[in-house]
């Protein structure tokens, strides 16, 4: 399946992937050509490519009607699952993370003044000094 197919099919069935795909900018295929060293070809294309999204993606397997589409639908659905198990697994870790920062803020100011505490234990105390010499009764 050619490129070119795959678009005469986009644009033949363009109310299924009217929400579903966009097409890149120069700026964004620049991006895309300069993440992604399989795609170098696309540099010198006079046209800018499609991009679709996950649902775009498996209606554009279902559209293509070849052994080799169904093999990429499916290999489209995996990708996304992994994704979308990255995602909240990430979420997970975030949420996990603001716990403990909740957690353990209050324990660092109770540490702060267990520390403050113990400096002012470990301070000599301050003495009285006597003043040298005879000093009278009377002047105590």
């Amino acid at each position: 399946m050619t490129t070119k197919r795959l678009n005469e099919q986009v644009r033949r069935n363009s109310e299924r992937f009217a929400d579903y795909f966009f097409q890149l900018t120069a700026a964004e295929r620049s991006e895309v050509v300069a993440n992604c060293d399989h795609l170098a070809r696309l540099k010198f294309s006079p046209t800018l490519p499609y991009a679709f999204s996950e649902h775009g993606a498996l209606m554009a397997a279902s559209v293509l009607n070849t052994a080799r589409a169904v093999e990429v639908g499916r290999y489209v659905v995996q990708a996304f699952e992994q994704q979308r198990e990255l995602l909240t697994a990430h979420k997970d870790l975030a949420g996990k993370l603001s716990d403990l920062e909740r957690k353990y803020a209050a324990h660092d100011q109770a540490i702060a003044g267990i520390i403050a505490t113990i400096r002012q234990m470990m301070a000599p105390p301050e003495t009285k000094k006597k003043p040298i010499g005879f000093v009278h009764p009377r002047e105590k």
